[in-house]
């Protein structure tokens, strides 16, 4: 069997004096879409920086296709992980290009023509070619999230973790980058790690989540969405799915 891309274990989430989530273990397979889910203040925000190396745990420990989270470790796995943040976190004096090029400039030791050709292919798979030579200023919100997909790939990580992608977006857009999402995994085999609390975004991509508790500071429930929303014997997993009611946003 292979190993799990990511693993957590027996990890306290949080930050010096203040613990936000205790014991949570998980793994995330090959080829997975893992959701990270919860309501506001829960720790789901907090559990992906940890995931990225951002903020260290306060217990536990993440590997990273079996590799730990430590400075002697950290050029390497940085390498390893793509990140798409919230707001696309595009350079605003950058073309679409260039801001994708940009890691490929700084890590990868290719040619100028090299890297302009896998930035150029990376733009085609999420479907912007014809962006290629524009500012992120002359996109649209939808579209810059698309090119911070494409930059947060260009490494060729091994996890491609995306914080909130649907924020801000309308639900056709939205449901677009679901499909987008679906594709690169179908046919790149990505594996994705994704905060978001959007009901129709969870029961199309999801493969499985993780439900975290604030009031409790736990994970609560692990597994594929439909069967915890019908199956699960826990109130909180239960009202999050069937109503959506718990407040949002980390």
């Amino acid at each position: 069997m292979e190993a799990p891309v990511v693993e957590v274990r027996d990890v306290d989430a949080g930050y010096p004096g203040e613990l936000i989530l205790n014991d949570v273990t998980f793994d995330v397979a090959r080829g997975e879409i893992f959701i990270l889910l919860g309501g506001s203040g829960c720790g789901k925000s907090t559990m992906m920086k940890h995931m990225i190396g951002l903020n260290p745990v306060i217990a536990g420990e993440i590997l990273i296709a079996g590799e730990r989270w430590s400075a002697k470790t950290r050029a390497s796995l940085c390498r390893k992980i793509g990140v798409m943040y919230q707001s696309g976190a595009l350079f605003g004096s950058m073309t679409c290009l260039e801001n994708v090029m940009l890691p490929l400039d700084e890590f990868s030791g290719l040619k100028r023509k090299a890297r302009r050709e896998k930035a150029l292919s990376l733009l085609g798979d999420v479907g912007l070619l014809d962006a290629a030579d524009k500012m992120p200023g002359e996109i649209s919100g939808g579209m810059r999230k698309r090119v911070a997909i494409a930059r947060a790939m260009a490494l060729d990580p091994e996890v491609v973790f995306l914080d909130e992608p649907s924020a801000g977006l309308d639900p056709i857009t939205s449901s677009a980058l679901d499909d987008l999402i679906l594709a690169l995994r179908r046919e790149k085999g990505m594996t994705f790690v994704v905060v978001t609390h959007e009901l129709p975004s969870i029961f199309k991509i999801a493969d499985r989540c993780a439900i975290f508790d604030k009031a409790r500071k736990v994970m609560v429930a692990l597994g594929k969405p439909a069967e915890l929303r019908d199956k699960s014997e826990d109130e909180f997993v239960r009202k999050f799915f069937n109503r959506g009611e718990i407040s949002h946003g980390e």
